[in-house]
């Protein structure tokens, strides 16, 4: 969040006394990748999986650039004086994250060369350029590229016919420098391959190729073949080098709250858009020449500061393929089946029982997501049902739970969906999921203009016998920390609540209500929603504690997040920690709060749980004299789900439901911290003390699972 400090409506805080001292977001975020890297070095994680920790910094950094750092060069050019929350400019800003960057990707690439590709090679996986190919394996790899390869590329030789093409966002890019004439008789001296993301960018060589050595596994790259024949692109002209690239853009949608007419419509052209959005970063190979680096930046309107040289592929997120083309025990993860839920019926009606008889607690990968499956796909099936209303955010392009809704459509349900069309990156999966639920007759609404629908909520209408009373309506609600995505639901940590409490089912009701019919906000009896009423309650509750820790009582609040940037929240944290209330954190990502800090956080600690898993549970917990008051939220606590979002925070009303969040959500992390990291106030992340390789909380939870609690 950025703010101009001529106009004092940015932040509300501007009108008071300055805040005490904030950290830079987007250091914060950086500084987690470090942290995600540094499980490439830990030794008591398997081979591959070290890799894929490379693989998804890559992927970070990826969007990092296309959201952050975009959004930040965007401010420079329009609001020059405008500052970061840290009160820096946002100059001072942009260079501080590239120098940071810098040194990240060095180490990135360091880690990669140094530790990576050694260990693989001693468990027989090798990667092979083109200077290591055998005359055989040189043979295969031409072939395949003659065959496989050169069909589908269009080389550019630039002339004054032919001007430098602006690349696809993120695309594998080669510039060959050249020398002597064309068929034309035209001077050529650069040409430009574009790879098409068709084509795979890691090729397993066949085994009976890999000859002597003991290598099980053999893989080429894609970029090691263009090196190799680049030339047969550019018959006649001599191939002085070939030097792959790769242009990072801004991947930001733009839509005009107030001429918009049609929100999928305009979103479609958006999305045709956003390969072509303004350069913000270039990848280079460390070989390139200075002059061509010059011309590649001034190509795309770059500075030194937005240039990167890799040593090795400039694409190191699709190296993760390897991990699937290499299946050996040992070298993976053991395969984690997530547990089922003790007596739970399945797919049958009798579920609706359970769920009545009491709340039921998912807490995922660790727990079977099987049951929110179940409760759609018996919905769709049960005649007794009327209606289902659901939220997605992201499911995935292809979805168990997305084909139940469809079913329950054909079956003549009453089915509405509020499809968010503007989440990040998966914007086109969902305007196809959008147009198959209308052709079955679904009602879709699009959420909100200008707020992001990111509740995660699922209310099934079922018509009961009641006793006496006859028939009667009976409502039952899912509500998660978490999207409504298969695959995730077994890769990311987070808590879902099935229940039928009947306050509950009414404020989901009236949140659904609220979207889909344009009502006005109504206070609810439970749960708490942004942008209305999520942010007041929250910071009432840390008042709370702050007044309890005054008056003498045990005050303490325990929280976890994804991110901690909001300034609202840490300023009533310190205050709070100035009281005398114990504050402890869990945040994986950017954390702006200094802890520590004598006189301003000393009661705060901060810690990151990096592992396994990606931690995307929230969850709050306030002592509140003992009552022990415990929330799950699909909100962070940062400005954009407090302030420009649908969020909903619940709470957990169950005993049992609550002694399992604590439990498994947040003392957990405290007690192992075998994957932990702690923060200080210069915002500095340490191994948290008591720190053991392979000991940590992700595993400690697996293992429960596999013995009574």
């Amino acid at each position: 969040m950025l703010y101009n400090p001529r106009d004092q409506r940015s932040l509300s805080f501007m009108a008071h006394p300055p805040p005490p001292p904030l950290l830079n977001r987007e250091l914060g975020t950086l500084a987690f990748n470090r942290r995600v890297l540094a499980q490439a070095l830990d030794s008591a994680i398997p081979p591959l999986e070290r890799l894929r920790y490379v693989c998804i910094v890559a992927s970070n950094l990826d969007e990092f650039f296309e959201t952050r750092v975009a959004q930040l060069q965007d401010v420079l050019e329009h609001e020059p004086v405008a500052l970061t929350p840290d009160g820096l400019t946002v100059a001072e800003a942009l260079q501080r994250i590239a120098d940071e960057a810098h040194a990240l990707v060095a180490e990135h690439y360091r880690v990669l060369d140094k530790a990576i590709y050694p260990l693989l090679e001693q468990q027989g996986i090798a990667f092979l350029g083109s200077g290591q190919w055998t005359p055989r394996q040189r043979r295969w790899a031409q072939d395949y590229f003659e065959r496989e390869v050169l069909p589908v590329l269009t080389p550019i030789g630039l002339d004054p016919a032919h001007p430098f093409p602006k690349v696809l966002n993120k695309s594998l890019n080669f510039a060959v420098m050249l020398q002597g004439s064309d068929a034309f008789g035209r001077h050529v001296d650069l040409g430009i391959i574009q790879a098409p993301r068709a084509l795979p960018r890691v090729l397993a060589v066949p085994r009976q190729l890999l000859g002597e050595g003991g290598k099980r596994h053999s893989f080429m790259l894609l970029s090691s073949l263009m090196h190799a024949f680049a030339g047969h692109l550019f018959p006649g002209l001599k191939v002085l080098g070939v030097h792959q690239f790769r242009v990072t853009r801004n991947s930001e949608l733009f839509v005009d709250d107030d001429a918009i007419t049609n929100l999928r419509t305009a979103l479609q052209g958006e999305l045709r858009a956003r390969h072509y959005g303004d350069a913000v970063r270039l990848e280079v190979a460390s070989a390139c020449p200075q002059p061509l680096l010059e011309r590649l930046m001034r190509e795309n309107g770059l500075q030194p500061r937005d240039c990167f040289r890799a040593d090795g592929p400039v694409n190191l997120a699709r190296l993760d393929s390897v991990i699937d083309m290499v299946q050996e025990d040992g070298l993976s993860y053991p395969p984690h089946l997530p547990a089922p839920i003790p007596g739970w019926p399945g797919a049958e009606p009798e579920l609706f029982d359970r769920i009545r008889d009491s709340d039921i607690l998912l807490h995922h990968p660790y727990d079977s997501f099987a049951p929110v499956v179940d409760l759609v796909r018996t919905a769709a099936r049960d005649p007794q049902v009327l209606a289902i209303k659901q939220t997605i955010y992201r499911a995935g392009q292809t979805s168990e739970l997305m084909e139940a809704l469809i079913e329950a459509s054909r079956n003549g349900k009453e089915v509405t969906v509020i499809l968010e069309l503007m989440a990040r990156l998966d914007e086109e999966t969902n305007i196809n999921w959008a147009a198959r639920l209308e052709a079955e007759g679904a009602h879709v609404v699009y959420g909100v203009v200008g707020f992001k629908c990111h509740a995660k909520m699922l209310l099934v209408v079922r018509r009961e016998r009641s006793g006496r009373r006859g028939e009667r309506l009976r409502r039952y609600v899912h509500l998660g920390t978490g999207n409504y995505h298969m695959r995730t639901a077994r890769m990311y940590t987070d808590f879902g609540l099935l229940t039928a409490d009947e306050a509950i089912c009414a404020d989901v009701n009236q949140v659904f209500l609220e979207i889909t019919g344009s009502s006005h906000f109504a206070p609810l009896r439970r749960l708490w929603q942004s942008p209305f009423s999520l942010l007041d309650n929250l910071l009432k509750a840390i008042r709370h504690e702050a007044r309890l820790a005054r008056a003498g009582k045990r005050a303490r609040i325990w929280a976890r997040v994804n991110a901690l940037v909001e300034p609202t929240v840490i300023q009533e944290l310190y205050r709070a920690s100035r009281a005398g209330v114990e504050i402890r954190l869990l945040v994986r990502g950017p954390c702006m709060l200094r802890p520590g800090v004598p006189g301003l956080s000393e009661t705060i600690r901060v810690r990151s749980v990096i592992g396994r898993f990606l931690e995307h549970s929230r969850v709050f917990c306030f002592h509140n004299d003992g009552a022990e008051d415990v929330w799950i939220s699909s909100a962070d606590w940062m400005e954009r789900n407090l302030f420009r979002r649908v969020e909903i925070a619940a709470p957990i009303l169950d005993p049992a439901a609550k002694a399992k969040v604590l439990r498994e959500g947040l003392r957990v992390h405290w007690e192992l911290p075998g994957n932990a990291w702690d923060m200080d106030a210069a915002g500095n992340w340490r191994r948290a003390r008591g720190w053991r390789q392979g000991r940590g909380s992700h595993q400690a939870l697996i293992d429960s699972r596999a013995r009574p609690a």
